[in-house]
């Protein structure tokens, strides 16, 4: 199978991310083999090519929003986490979806308390195991998802990080029916998940330097749109950034309300700047975002299903994989990009 390999980090404008020819991989006890119809790219991609994140298997393949059709189970194998057993059985020829979160022990604390983001022991997709930048993969029978019928598969890929880990995002926001949300940063995250935000009955103010992300975000239903620079008409509830740059925290802190909330999406953020008490006063709070839980990848793609949520994407092959982690890069891309095989 043609498969994208990372074996060194740097500038992805030179990290030659051409496909080679590697074995299609064999699913052992307790997975399965899919053949990918689709995989986002995710900004947590750049950041595993370009060394923001340090590389835990080398090499491995990227990509953890796949799309793909069972094509093989391995045999039964006990479940990481018992309550996952028989939970989402699959068979050949379903179509399924596999996010970040890949499995987890069980048995930690967080793991009993379903908070599996936070496991001891948790892998991920695409930089513990290879990922969907592939023509197959194999992966854990628990990490897979059904789709709902509403999405084709290249509609459906954003969905599976830049919609399941954002919207963990809105929830951990608080944000609800006539209360004022910013979203700062407007890419593949945002664009999914300003359409929950506006369907729980929120008002979105979206902040980004790009004119044609505003213009996006003002499509999508955004009441206000500017840059950080601009003072929005009111202060918010909460903010969510999917800004990786901790050097504006303190200027996202002055747009807040009492008691209102940041959430730091990113899976990276650059140093967070100081700042002075008060701007954090009156019970405003500052949250990050870990990885996301199984409730709320099967949630979500439920919710996603029913508004019906719909995405922007430009499509890409997979020998284009550095031409779209470059487009990512810049904030050249209106919505998401995705791998097709």
């Amino acid at each position: 199978m043609k498969a994208i390999l990372i074996e060194r980090q740097g500038p992805v404008e030179g990290a030659g991310l051409k496909p080679e020819e590697l074995p299609t991989p064999f699913p052992r006890s307790g997975e399965i083999l899919l053949k990918i119809s689709a995989c986002g790219v995710c900004h947590t991609d750049l950041h595993i090519v370009e060394g923001d994140l340090p590389l835990v298997k080398t090499p491995v393949v990227p990509g953890h929003q796949i799309v793909g059709m069972v094509e093989g189970i391995g045999k039964p194998g006990p479940s990481a986490d018992p309550r996952d057993s028989g939970d989402r059985p699959v068979a050949i020829g379903d179509r399924v979806g596999v996010p970040w979160l890949s499995s987890t022990c069980g048995k930690c604390h967080y793991c009993l308390t379903d908070r599996q983001n936070l496991c001891d022991s948790i892998r991920f997709t695409g930089y513990h195991i290879d990922g969907g930048y592939a023509e197959y993969v194999s992966v854990p029978a628990e990490s897979a998802y059904r789709i709902p019928e509403t999405f084709t598969d290249i509609m459906a890929a954003p969905l599976l990080c830049a919609g399941i880990v954002g919207y963990r995002a809105v929830k951990l926001s608080g944000i609800g029916s006539g209360m004022r949300l910013g979203m700062v940063g407007f890419g593949a995250s945002a664009h999914v998940n300003i359409q929950v935000a506006r369907y729980l009955g929120a008002d979105v103010y979206v902040f980004s330097r790009d004119t044609d992300h505003r213009k996006h975000a003002g499509d999508l239903g955004a009441v206000w749109t500017g840059t950080l620079e601009m003072v929005p008409p009111h202060l918010l509830d909460a903010v969510i950034s999917f800004a990786p740059a901790g050097g504006i925290v303190p200027r996202m802190l002055e747009l807040l309300l009492k008691g209102g909330r940041l959430v730091l999406a990113g899976v990276f953020v650059s140093p967070i700047a100081a700042f002075e008490y008060p701007l954090l006063y009156h019970e405003r709070s500052i949250s990050s975002v870990a990885n996301s839980t199984r409730a709320d990848a099967t949630e979500f793609l439920e919710l996603a299903g029913k508004i019906p949520v719909t995405t922007e994407v430009t499509v890409f092959g997979l020998d284009e994989a550095g031409k779209a982690l470059g487009a990512l890069k810049r904030s050249g891309l209106r919505g998401a990009a995705v791998l097709v095989p």
